[in-house]
């Protein structure tokens, strides 16, 4: 595995551990699944539904497939177990970048605004130096704009082993690609 793709995996079990117990829980993903939809001002109520949704199955796979000692809560080692299998994720993990994608693109457009882009990144807890060179790195239109399937296959890299040098490693310690 790669040392980008252990970062990444350290920065966002951080993130999603937002009650800062050490250890992912059900609650982790309801408090990341309000921020996100608190931060999504121009979102309608499917679309926030939809995002809350995908943090409830993201935290039902990672309890099903690696809640090893079944306490109800999953610590770093059984969470990195994902980034080794991939594969038992990809479907959870689809659900989860096309769902946050949707809440960032509310006029259905196909494209998605800096501020709206950088709200939702700070809901979940990144940098914000961070957020805005992993804009960067998409390569907006002339008019601050990224493409909505630009992020989702962003969101997709970011999970997976086997990548390094992509956009998502900005947002480890501003780690450029």
């Amino acid at each position: 595995m790669l040392k980008a793709a252990v970062d990444r995996i350290k920065l966002i079990f951080t993130l999603l551990d937002a009650d800062g117990t050490g250890y992912l829980d059900a609650a982790d993903f309801e408090l990341m699944a309000r921020r996100v939809a608190e931060a999504a001002d121009g979102a309608g109520t499917a679309a926030k539904d939809a995002m809350s949704a995908a943090f409830r199955r993201y935290w039902a796979t990672l309890a099903a497939e690696l809640d090893a000692n079944r306490d109800g809560r999953v610590s770093f080692d059984e969470y990195a177990a994902c980034v080794l299998s991939p594969e038992r994720f990809d479907d959870t993990i689809s659900d989860f970048a096309e769902s946050l994608a949707a809440l960032g693109d509310p006029d259905g457009d196909g494209l998605i605004e800096r501020p709206v882009f950088v709200a939702l990144m700070t809901a979940i807890g990144f940098e914000r130096a961070n957020i805005e060179a992993l804009f960067d790195a998409f390569d907006p239109s002339d008019s601050d704009q990224i493409k909505v399937s630009t992020w989702v296959h962003g969101i997709k890299d970011y999970y997976r082993p086997d990548k390094a040098g992509i956009p998502g490693d900005h947002l480890v310690n501003g780690t450029s690609a």
